[in-house]
């Protein structure tokens, strides 16, 4: 397993280099973001094709909801990406250093590097849940953590799906999104993340106590990310800048885990 690991690492590093390298010539790192999901994936298919055709029912399900999963949401933001352009949150990072000339630099340290730790990091329940020896016996974890994935990918496919539709009618231009899934949860997508990758674990914690513990970082980075760090609080407070009425939508509506809205 250590080997295939090792593997996983130098194939991630290899690929973060190249589109690094796309990225300085483009100048714009934005397309990180469809990396993230579609590295997972990446990753996912990498440790299954070590396995080989003789891997358990967990590592081709497990397999399967991560590819499903990578593939619908580096489509989504690529196709994203493409539309809107740069990310304003990579250009205020990222500003200083291009009007420095050090914009390489800072894309490979501050971008493409600490990206492909926190990727291979976030995707080590399906990496080692893939590649865990086990017999084809389906318990109770490998159930659950699927209806958990199913749960996790329908919240976060219908909040993309009406968010993009609600963005794309000239009339909805400076308004909050309160209806659908984002009447109940100011941030669908990121629950439904949470959602997919637990559910992932949980399979892969079928694999053993082992394969849990040592995994286990990396739902519980990710819950932190989207809800501490670099997803909820800086969206939100970029929406509270250019939205008058966001304060309001925060006050009724639940910042994460799906509740009915306030009065």
């Amino acid at each position: 397993m250590t080997h295939a690991l090792l593997v996983n690492a130098a194939v991630l590093a290899i690929a973060m280099l190249a589109l690094w390298r796309v990225a300085v010539r483009i100048g714009d790192v934005s397309f990180i973001d469809a990396v993230w999901a579609g590295g997972m994936a990446s990753l996912a298919l990498l440790s299954l094709a070590q396995v080989g055709t003789n891997a358990p029912l967990r590592a081709w399900l497990i397999a399967a909801a991560t590819v499903l999963w990578g593939a619908r949401l580096a489509t989504h933001l690529y196709r994203r990406w493409r539309e809107q352009g740069e990310d304003p949150r990579y250009a205020r990072i990222l500003a200083k250093a291009k009007a420095e000339g050090k914009f390489a630099r800072a894309a490979l340290t501050t971008v493409f590097a600490m990206q492909a730790v926190l990727l291979y990091v976030t995707c080590l329940p399906a990496q080692l849940g893939i590649l865990t020896p086990g017999n084809d016996a389906a318990g109770p974890l490998l159930a659950a953590g699927t209806l958990l994935w199913l749960v996790g990918f329908a919240f976060e496919s219908v909040g993309d799906a009406q968010l993009a539709r609600f963005r794309a009618d000239p009339a909805n231009a400076g308004k909050v999104l309160d209806t659908g899934l984002w009447r109940y949860t100011r941030h669908p997508n990121y629950f439904g993340d949470t959602c997919v990758w637990w559910g992932i674990w949980l399979m892969a914690a079928d694999a053993g106590a082992a394969t849990a513990v040592a995994s286990a970082i990396g739902p519980l980075f990710l819950t932190f990310t989207l809800t501490q760090w670099s997803g909820k609080p800086m969206l939100e407070r970029g929406m509270a800048k250019r939205r008058p009425d966001y304060a309001e939508y925060v006050r009724r509506t639940s910042g994460f885990i799906p509740l009915p809205p306030k009065k």
